[in-house]
């Protein structure tokens, strides 16, 4: 009689437990109708080739296209060599602004890096990409002089 007790309470207090949960923000099935969301113009900056040294700074312009307002969490770069900048204050609905990424040029080679931007938008994680190819600076050559010992100046 006791363990049929017991068990009663056990099932009464799980489905009370199970009725009073809340939605989960992260959970991708249960959706916010007002939720803010994040809208990317474009989500990879291709550089091409560039020179050794040079500016390694592009940005990601976005826009709050949800009904509540944006907060970004701190973007994380996949490197020390990739150096984000996102605005801090909320962005409000409709409005739109840009999460600037430095690279740095120094390293010659290939650029394939990534930033995660992390929000409270319903599509709470986005991934920014950079890539292209950084190259040494062409060497600037003088043309040399070249004096024949044997020459003669011309007079006019």
């Amino acid at each position: 009689m006791r363990t049929i007790i017991l068990s009663c309470i056990f099932l009464l207090s799980a489905a009370d437990i199970s009725s009073a949960q809340q939605a989960d923000p992260n959970n991708p099935q249960i959706s916010n109708q007002n939720a803010p969301e994040i809208t990317f113009e474009k989500t990879v900056h291709d550089y091409g080739t560039i020179v050794r040294g040079s500016n390694g700074t592009c940005e990601f312009q976005f826009t709050n296209t949800g009904k509540e307002p944006l907060i970004l969490s701190k973007p994380i770069s996949s490197c020390g060599c990739t150096v984000p900048t996102w605005p801090q204050e909320p962005i409000l609905p409709g409005k739109s602004d840009v999460i600037k990424v430095t690279y740095n040029t120094k390293n010659i080679g290939p650029i394939n890096k990534t930033v995660t931007v992390y929000s409270n938008a319903q599509t709470n994680r986005v991934m920014l990409s950079i890539k292209g190819n950084v190259i040494a600076a062409p060497v600037e050559t003088v043309p040399e002089k070249h004096n024949d010992i044997g020459a003669t100046p011309v007079n006019k």
